[in-house]
């Protein structure tokens, strides 16, 4: 190397190092930059993620998440530790293995603190040098996907975009002491600064937002405040493919109604949202008249909505664009560089939050269909009141695997079973619906007593390879003419039955045997007891009496209470009390309740 280019190098990399001090970051926490790693942990789910500047003597980290307290509170890292020459080549460096990677399997950094896969994405000032990195790490071996590497890369341009701005505010503020004349630029300059840390901060405030929403309605609602806050925007919407050549718009709500009218298009209508459909590409519109003259069919749309400015962004899934992003504004409003980069990472998040809803949308209502086919109507039997409700969690995005059913046997017994299999998720509703399937034709199939059916049901699921885990309880009832009403059962680790005597005395039917599908050859127990005259028989599943701020005896003590204070009331009015009063409104899991009333002889 000549001397020449020694020297020059060394310029570069004083220049650098300025470009770094100019931050104002050092080794010791940055609210922001702390933000900036969480946010990139919670996205990438990396147990550890870092802001880090390489300085001349060592690299420091102003933004760190989940760093052992050692290295969390010392904030810096020694140059022996970084992959220096990795971070500032400028290209993004990831590791799946650095045990095994000769660029870096012999850093002291696996050891302490414990990097094994890194994937980092350099963080750049105005003019392009390295600052440090924005990077992900794992304790364990890891294969980044693309995507997790575009999403990082998206989270680096935003806080590159932060260091600048504090460079940048750093420099107004030795401008604007330094002479008189620049106060106008220097004025302008933070205006930019000023929105830059609030696009930044939108940003931010985008991917949590946005990780958050479960339905369409929820995505829509969120663009809307986030897009028409910053940027001040008079309509915000969503446009969808619907179907292989329609279009379905979100957000038109309020608009008149010649825009109303058309939530539902072709995509062969020459309208922009079908242009941006088909190229893939940008449309803006800096006021009315440019997009007339590109679309003159719209001139009544657009004057009647008020609209000067328009903006429509592609939504890129990965087979293609699935849909568009459209802004208006009331005046002419031309839009710079920056803040079309921001529409278009918040349209990335419009994106990945539409995507994620029509999956949960699909699969929700796939399992609610599973769940309403297994809930079969009740049978009407002479003499005995039997009434039954099923009500889903509050979440949309969990469905769960209780059941009821009551079946009248040849023998002329009814049987009632309740059951609940563990998790919330469509192969719950699954193996609900073998269980329940199975536990119906042994019913029918000959009058065994309840422990016998529930020995046979355990051993066919743990023989057919599904190994069920899963609560239930089955009960045979006896009501001859002028005899009370006698009950057999047996019960699987349910929520033991509740007999209710008119007069509002509640009595447990306790005992409980293990849990279907624990173990092999579990002894179960038939249990008997005779139910009153006018009295009540409730089986629940545990969903009614689960609640996060209070113990499962409480919950159950809440029960009994509502249980004697209703007593006498009409059976479906008593399950409707018993819904509306005793789970919360937001219950997480999923509540089936089979209720039946012997006859009273007044």
């Amino acid at each position: 190397m000549r001397d020449g280019e020694v020297l020059l190098g060394e310029r570069d990399e004083a220049a650098r190092l300025s470009a770094v001090r100019a931050t104002g970051l050092g080794a010791v926490p940055d609210l922001d930059m702390d933000r900036f790693a969480a946010v990139v942990a919670r996205v990438l789910a990396a147990p550890v993620a870092l802001v880090a500047l390489v300085d001349d003597a060592r690299q420091v980290l102003p933004g760190a998440f989940g760093l052992a307290p050692a290295w969390q509170q010392q904030r810096e890292i020694p140059l022996s530790h970084s992959w220096q020459r990795a971070v500032l080549s400028g290209d993004e460096l990831v590791v799946t293995d650095a045990r095994l990677d000769p660029r870096v399997r012999d850093s002291p950094a696996i050891g302490a603190p414990g990097v094994v896969a890194y994937a980092g994405i350099p963080l750049t000032d105005g003019a392009g040098q390295v600052l440090g990195t924005l990077c992900a790490i794992d304790d364990r071996p890891r294969k980044w996907t693309r995507d997790e590497l575009d999403l990082l890369a998206d989270l680096a341009e935003v806080c590159s975009v932060t260091l600048r701005a504090r460079a940048a505010a750093a420099v107004a503020e030795e401008a604007l002491t330094s002479q008189r004349q620049a106060q106008a630029a220097a004025l302008e300059l933070s205006a930019r600064v000023d929105a830059a840390l609030r696009r930044s901060e939108l940003l931010l405030t985008a991917s949590q937002e946005f990780t958050g929403t479960v339905t369409l309605p929820d995505v829509i609602a969120t663009v809307k405040r986030l897009i028409g806050g910053e940027f001040q925007a008079a309509h915000v919407s969503v446009a969808l493919r619907d179907g292989a050549a329609g279009v379905r718009v979100f957000g038109l709500e309020g608009l008149p109604a010649v825009l109303a009218s058309r939530a539902r298009f072709p995509t062969t209508d020459r309208v922009p949202v079908s242009t941006v459909l088909h190229t893939g590409r940008h449309l803006a519109f800096a006021d009315r008249a440019e997009l007339v003259a590109a679309y003159p069919d719209l001139r009544p749309v657009v004057k009647a909505a008020g609209w000067e400015a328009t903006l429509f962004t592609p939504l890129l899934g990965p087979t293609g664009v699935i849909g568009t992003l459209n802004i208006a504004w009331e005046h002419p409003r031309p839009l710079d560089v920056e803040e079309r980069a921001v529409i278009v990472s918040v349209a990335g998040y419009v994106t990945q939050a539409v995507q994620r809803a029509r999956r949960l949308t699909d699969r929700v209502e796939a399992a609610a269909i599973l769940q309403e086919a297994m809930l079969t109507p009740l049978p009407t039997i002479d003499g005995l009141q039997v009434t039954a409700r099923y009500q889903p969690a509050h979440n949309l995005d969990q469905v769960g695997g209780d059941w009821y059913d009551a079946v009248v046997t040849g023998t002329g017994s009814l049987s009632l079973v309740i059951g609940d299999v563990t998790g919330h998720d469509l192969r719950a509703a699954a193996q609900m619906s073998q269980l329940r399937s199975m536990l119906r034709g042994y019913l029918v199939d000959r009058h065994d007593p309840p422990s016998a059916l529930l020995r046979r049901l355990d051993q066919a699921n743990v023989t057919l390879g599904a190994r069920s885990i899963a609560t239930a309880l089955v009960a045979h009832l006896q009501h001859r003419p002028g005899q009370p009403v006698t009950m057999s059962w047996s019960n699987a680790g349910h929520p033991v039955p509740i007999l209710i005597h008119p007069e509002g005395t509640v009595h447990p039917l306790t005992g409980r045997d293990p849990l279907l599908g624990v173990t092999l050859r579990t002894r179960r127990t038939t249990r008997k007891a005779v139910l009153p005259p006018g009295a009540t028989l409730l089986l629940h599943t545990d969903g009614l009496v689960e609640r996060r701020d209070q113990s499962f005896d409480e919950m159950t003590a809440r029960l009994h209470e509502v249980l004697t204070a209703h007593a006498t009331t009409g059976l479906e009015n008593l399950v409707d009390t018993v819904l509306d009063t005793v789970p919360p409104t937001d219950h997480e899991d999923d509540i089936a309740i089979l209720a039946l009333r012997t006859p009273d002889p007044t």
